[in-house]
C-alpha cells in the first residue's frame, strides 16, 4: 500500500515538535529509488517544497530556508513528499537535475552509494542527458545531436536499431553489447527531447506485462 501524498493541510499534523521543530527528509530518487541526500524541513521548508515543486530544506548552517540547487542550478524537482507512520520523518520522492553532491557525485552517498538496483545506471543516464541538454557545453555530442532536431535523432535511432539487428545476426557478442548500447543511448536522447521520462516507458511495460498476467490467470 503506498503512502498517501502530503498536501498543504495535512502538514500542520506533522510531529515537528519531536525534533525541535525540525524533520529530517530523506529524498529518494523518483525512477531509480536511490537515496540522492538527507536534509531538514521545518513547517515553512515542507510547505515551500509543495509550492514550488522542487525541493527546499532548512539550513542549520545558514540559518534560513535554502532551495537545493539555488546556486548551482542541480535542483531536485518533487514528484511527491509522504510522512511515515510516526509523522515525524518525511521521504521525497524528486527527480534531479544534475549531480545532488556538491562535489558532483550523483547523489551524497557517492556514484555508487544510496539504494539503487542494478541495472539503473539508466535512470542516471537519463539525468546526464538532460542536464547536457539544459546546459548545452561546448564539444557535447548529445547537444550537438538535439540542436539538429527530432528527425535527425529519429534517424539515429532507426540506423542503431538496424546495426544492433546486424550485430545480433552476424557479429559477435561484444558488437551486439555495442550497439545495444549505442541504440539504448540515442533512445534515451529522443525520449528526453520529447520529454517523456523513461519511467513512463517502463510503467507501460508494466501495465502491459500485469494485463497479460491477469488474463492467463482468468483463463483457467
Amino acid at each position: 500500500m503506498r503512502p498517501t501524498p502530503e498536501t498543504e493541510d495535512s502538514l500542520a499534523t506533522l510531529d515537528f515538535a519531536k525534533g525541535g521543530g525540525l524533520l529530517p527528509a530523506v529524498v529518494q530518487h523518483a525512477d531509480d529509488g536511490s537515496v540522492l541526500m538527507v536534509g531538514w524541513m521545518d513547517l515553512d521548508a515542507a510547505r515551500e517544497t509543495l509550492r514550488r515543486g522542487r525541493v527546499v530544506f532548512w539550513s542549520r548552517s545558514k540559518g534560513r530556508l535554502w532551495e537545493k540547487g539555488e546556486t548551482s542550478g542541480n535542483s531536485l524537482m518533487v514528484r511527491s513528499v509522504c510522512a511515515d507512520c510516526d509523522r515525524d520523518t518525511l521521504l521525497v520522492q524528486a527527480m534531479p537535475s544534475g549531480p545532488t553532491c556538491h562535489t558532483g557525485t550523483a547523489t551524497c552517498f557517492g556514484d555508487d552509494g544510496g539504494t539503487a538496483t542494478p541495472g539503473t545506471f539508466l535512470s542516471e543516464l537519463e539525468t546526464l542527458i538532460t542536464t547536457r541538454l539544459r546546459e548545452a557545453p561546448e564539444g557535447s555530442y548529445t547537444a550537438r545531436l538535439a540542436s539538429q532536431g527530432v528527425k535527425r535523432i529519429a534517424q539515429k535511432v532507426g540506423e542503431e536499431g538496424v546495426e544492433t539487428a546486424l550485430a545480433a545476426t552476424g557479429g559477435g557478442r561484444e558488437e551486439l553489447v555495442s550497439e545495444s548500447a549505442d541504440l539504448l543511448y540515442h533512445l534515451l536522447v529522443l525520449l528526453r527531447v520529447k520529454d517523456i521520462p523513461l519511467a513512463e516507458v517502463e510503467r507501460e511495460l508494466a501495465r502491459r506485462h500485469a494485463s497479460r498476467q491477469s488474463a492467463n490467470s482468468g483463463a483457467g
